[in-house]
């Protein structure tokens, strides 16, 4: 029976493109583990695909996992068979190019066969307690790549 996780992500930007930073929150029974990290010149959707990826790569072992997220981009683009089309179509989307985040996307993929996956997604500030501690996190990370230290 494969261990039962539940990640938490977030993904923030100050600009877009601009300095960004993403967090996630594993849950394992009673214990969490948080994780965050961030770029100079990113996007808010690279950060949120970055947490959702960086969260999973730390799995040690093929679990049971359910992403909680509150972005749109990643939760549809799985969920809704996006991403699995832009492989199937040699990484192009509808409009014929290759999807922004390619890279991260592809990694998913690669995780998403080893482990049992499941995308729920939730709005963002609005008042869930691991939401919150999430964008917290990645603010502070986009905050640390800011040359203007906002």
């Amino acid at each position: 029976m494969k261990k039962e996780v539940t990640i938490y992500t977030d993904g923030a930007c100050s600009g877009n493109p601009g300095p960004g930073g993403w967090a996630a929150i594993l849950k394992y029974k009673d214990l969490e583990r948080e994780l965050s990290g961030g770029e100079a010149l990113t996007t808010n959707n690279r950060m949120e695909l970055m947490s959702v990826v960086e969260s999973l790569s730390l799995l040690r072992e093929p679990c049971a996992v359910k992403i909680v997220s509150d972005s749109k981009y990643v939760v549809d683009s799985v969920n809704k068979g996006w991403v699995r089309a832009w492989q199937r179509n040699g990484w192009r989307n509808s409009k014929k190019i290759t999807p922004p985040n390619c890279d991260l996307w592809q990694k998913l993929l690669q995780l998403l066969e080893r482990h049992e996956v499941s995308f729920c997604w939730i709005r963002g500030h609005a008042g869930h307690p691991y939401n919150e501690r999430c964008d917290r996190l990645a603010v502070e990370q986009s905050k640390r790549f800011s040359s203007r230290g906002r």
